[in-house]
């Protein structure tokens, strides 16, 4: 509630109060404050009644304000419950808007000031009945009680009771003044006789009658009327009479046989104050009117109070034992004493799991104070005590006991435990493993399962949660160090000490012939696995050295083999938690000791049917990623290839398969980097390549091929100077003429004069010595020549290809010069990525056309066109120094 300014209050005093709201059928504590009651103004003459608990750390706040009207039914308890300091006598509790309030007094006068207010309130609405708020007034001394007048209670006037109390039962006035008359009168001991009467005359129809008389008086929802029905005067005949219920007229109940049982109260400790004994019977059978007597039939309002009763009175009973000088060492000294009887150390250990289970609904500080007090009286040889128990209804208690505190605070019991280990004393976790290993109660094994889990958690409150990816794994490769030293060091003990007997069941399946087991034995292995892969995901590095040095894997590999399909599904699961949690440790190990085999084998053998277990093992198999877990499907396909052949009607394995014969093992970026290497799809590539400037010297330049070729030719005449260096010319002869065409070349002499050189092979001087000089930097190029030069290209490899295509029958030479002219081409291309530093290097050769005559030699430059920059000019070979010459490259000039 925000904070408002707090009205003028016409009360004298404030009365310090504690404000509580029902929650979940919980109370909960909205503060403490002070508590008025007044008339407040909100229009011109329009008076309110109100109550208003003004905070007491914020004055300007408050905790309450309620309107007093008339279907709140406003009610006085009266009764011992706790407050601040320790004990307070009276509440008063009501509903507002649907919500259960309370408020607890800290001093009786001041619960009765209020009260009075209200009271009277609630008397001037019942004396307006239909009229206007007008009547209210501000004089709190007004007394104008409602008189009612009930019928005489005999056997003769049972209908005109039971009417009389369903008519004024309708309305809230109507039932609070029932039940005032009812008090008043003392009419539930009037009642009570009339049930042995019925009985003794057999009139089943006036027991009906009481019956539902007996119903109405318990569902006014009074708190005085509900206390006063569970006295110890009138509790037997009111549960008496409602064994006869109209809605099952053949039957009757037990109520009073069950309550009469004096032998289910038994004291432990002798319980000196007679008022707390009393409050402990009240509560039995407050609780059991409510789970048995009126379980059918109890509505909301009625279950409120009842459930307000017994919380109070518990609260009470607690703080009263917990208080009590003595008690609790009196109490704990059962267990040291050996001349006491086990049946008394029974008793003892279920009271101890009463209080644990009480002590829920205290406040957090009285809680811990209660369990500090325990473990301080030596607890945790009780809880030993009852785990070893040959009762399970002791080892149920003790479970109970430890899973309370457990459940409140962890840290409590792992200090006890520290320091039972550094006493070198056996230390609470052998006593859970050793109940875990033979316990053959399923609730118990799963208690203690929690237990472990929870005593070696190495977050320490306050730490938060360890970081998780979204499958809800630890990150791979980070492990979670407890900032606890004493916790760090209980973990350390228990894996030095403890661990290898936790999974001693598991260990054993090395050395065990067969895997037959029966009903205690196979159930053990499920909760194995569950505490295992806990303690992997947070006890990181430690599990890791268990896992390897015990060869678990392999363990649980050993379950595949049984009959028993849930510990097969044991093992998948395991192993499906080891894949998912993405660590290379964990992988390999799984690699190493081949455990993807036998998960294979049982996979082979379900499949045909589609239960539970092949849809393990599939989904086992879909959660290893075949891009991100490379080296597992790796192994998975060079080991086992077979048996994924065999699965390749299921999609996965299908897919997997396909893969791997496309990618030979690697990725797919591994494979386009392998191509790139190779030259796949180099030519697809170098059309998108704009040409540049070190590519044209390239395209001019000389690869390592011919330029060893050049060193090794046996004839070496003068160079030309190119670029600053000397260049050897090579010889070669022309064949055009039998070619019959070739393309394009200006040959340019070093003299003046320049000779135009056409397909048809032109005649040049006889003492002419053709040259190939080509220039260090070419000129540069603009980008509309560039693309006027890329589709003459074109063109032109077009016309040389048909040209070919004509001159396929001609001469081996033509064959030749075809085969060799694209090895040529290759070895160009080859050399791109290896000698790019070539570019720039001059290329010549030597030699006599064959259709020349013999005139005086002369040196020439060829300029190629660049429609031919593929071809590449060598010599060298058996031909040319015969005098022939073989033209290679991408066409033949």
């Amino acid at each position: 509630m925000m904070a408002q300014p707090v009205p003028h209050q016409t009360t004298a005093d404030k009365k310090r109060v504690k404000v509580y709201e029902l929650r979940n059928n919980d109370w909960f504590d909205r503060g403490t404050g002070f508590c008025t009651a007044c008339f407040v103004t909100i229009q011109e003459e329009q008076k309110e009644p109100r109550v208003i608990v003004q905070s007491e750390d914020q004055p300007d706040r408050l905790l309450l304000e309620t309107k007093i009207v008339k279907e709140d039914g406003f009610q006085k308890q009266q009764g011992m419950s706790l407050d601040l300091c320790g004990i307070r006598n009276t509440l008063i509790v009501w509903t507002d808007n649907g919500v259960d309030m309370a408020l607890s007094f800290q001093e009786a006068d001041g619960c009765q000031a209020i009260w009075k207010f209200i009271d009277h309130v609630q008397q001037q609405f019942q004396a307006a009945m239909g009229g206007p708020d007008d009547g209210l007034s501000d004089d709190l001394a007004m007394d104008m009680p409602t008189s009612i007048q009930l019928p005489p209670a005999e056997l003769g006037t049972l209908i005109d009771i039971e009417n009389t109390l369903r008519n004024l039962s309708q309305s809230p006035s109507g039932r609070d003044a029932l039940a005032k008359a009812i008090m008043s009168e003392d009419y539930i001991a009037k009642l009570i006789p009339l049930v042995e009467m019925a009985e003794d005359m057999e009139s089943l129809g006036d027991l009906h009658h009481l019956c539902n008389i007996m119903k109405t008086v318990v569902l006014l929802n009074d708190t005085g009327l509900i206390e006063h029905a569970v006295s110890d005067e009138c509790v037997l005949g009111v549960v008496g009479a409602m064994e006869y219920d109209p809605d099952f007229p053949t039957h009757k109940a037990n109520h009073r046989q069950w309550l009469n049982n004096q032998g289910r109260y038994k004291e432990v400790v002798r319980i000196q104050d007679d008022q707390v004994r009393r409050k402990i019977h009240q509560t039995y059978r407050l609780q059991y009117l409510k789970d048995v007597v009126l379980a059918r039939i109890l509505d909301d309002p009625t279950f409120s109070v009842l459930n307000s009763l017994i919380f109070f009175n518990q609260v009470e009973i607690v703080q009263h034992l917990h208080m009590t000088p003595g008690f609790m060492t009196d109490l704990f000294a059962v267990f040291g004493d050996p001349t006491v009887q086990p049946l008394r150390k029974k008793e003892a250990v279920i009271f101890i799991q009463q209080m644990c289970a009480i002590s829920k609904n205290l406040q957090p500080p009285a809680r811990q104070g209660l369990y500090g007090n325990f473990l301080q009286q030596g607890l945790v040889p009780v809880i030993n005590y009852g785990l070893r128990h040959p009762d399970v209804t002791v080892r149920v208690g003790a479970t109970d006991i430890l899973g309370s505190i457990l459940e409140f605070d962890p840290s409590m019991i792992r200090k006890t435990i520290y320091e039972q280990t550094h006493r070198k004393q056996a230390p609470l976790t052998d006593a859970l493993i050793d109940l875990l290993l033979v316990e053959v109660d399923l609730g118990i094994k799963s208690q203690l399962t929690e237990s472990l889990k929870v005593l070696l958690d190495p977050n320490v409150p306050g730490s938060g949660p360890p970081p998780e990816n979204r499958e809800g794994f630890m990150p791979k490769g980070k492990h979670q160090v407890s900032s606890d030293p004493q916790q760090d060091a209980f973990i350390a003990h228990f894996y030095e000490h403890s661990v290898a007997k936790l999974f001693k069941p598991l260990l054993d399946l090395e050395k065990r012939p067969n895997m037959k087991f029966n009903a205690l034995e196979d159930g053990i292995f499920g909760y194995l696995n569950e505490i295992l892969c806990f303690y992997i995901r947070h006890h990181t590095f430690r599990s890791k050295h268990f896992v390897f040095d015990h060869n678990i894997a392999s363990r649980f590999a050993q379950l595949l083999a049984c009959k028993q399909k849930h510990l097969q599904l044991v093992a998948i699961r395991f192993f499906r938690h080891l894949i998912l949690l993405r660590d290379p440790f964990f992988t390999k190990h799984l690699s190493d000791r081949r455990i993807f085999g036998p998960v294979l084998d049982t996979l082979l053998r379900t499949l045909p049917r589609d239960n539970l277990l092949s849809s393990a093992c599939l989904d086992f198999f879909t959660s290893i990623n075949y891009e991100g877990d490379r080296e597992l499907a790796r192994h998975i396909m060079e080991n086992y290839r077979e048996k994924v052949v065999a699965l390749s009607h299921v999609d996965y394995f299908r897919g997997m398969l396909m893969r791997w014969d496309q990618s030979r093992g690697y990725t797919v970026s591994e494979v386009d980097e392998e191509d790139e290497v190779r030259g796949v799809g180099r030519g697809a590539m170098m059309e998108h390549l704009a040409v540049d400037q070190a590519q044209e010297e390239y395209w001019n330049s000389v690869s390592d091929d011919e330029e060893e070729n050049h060193h090794h030719h046996h004839h070496r005449p003068t160079g030309v100077v190119v670029n600053g260096g000397k260049l050897p010319l090579v010889e070669y002869t022309s064949d055009e003429e039998e070619e019959g065409g070739g393309g394009d070349a200006v040959m340019t002499t070093t003299t003046t004069t320049t000779t135009a050189v056409d397909g048809g092979g032109s005649e040049s001087k006889e003492n002419e010595k053709p040259v190939v000089v080509v220039p260090s930097t070419p000129p540069p190029e603009r980008l509309s020549e560039k693309r006027r030069r890329e589709e003459d290209e074109d063109d032109a490899l077009d016309k040389l290809m048909q040209h070919k295509r004509r001159n396929s029958s001609s001469a081996g030479s033509n064959s030749s010069l075809g085969s060799s002219g694209v090895g040529g081409m290759l070895r160009k291309k080859g050399s791109f990525h290896n000698n790019n530093n070539n570019s720039g290097k001059a290329r010549s050769r030597e030699g006599s056309p064959n259709g020349g005559g013999g005139g005086g030699q002369k040196k020439i430059a060829i300029s190629i066109a660049p429609v031919l920059k593929t071809a590449v000019v060598r010599a060298g070979s058996p031909a040319a120094e015969e005098g022939g010459r073989e033209v290679r490259g991408g066409a033949g000039i």
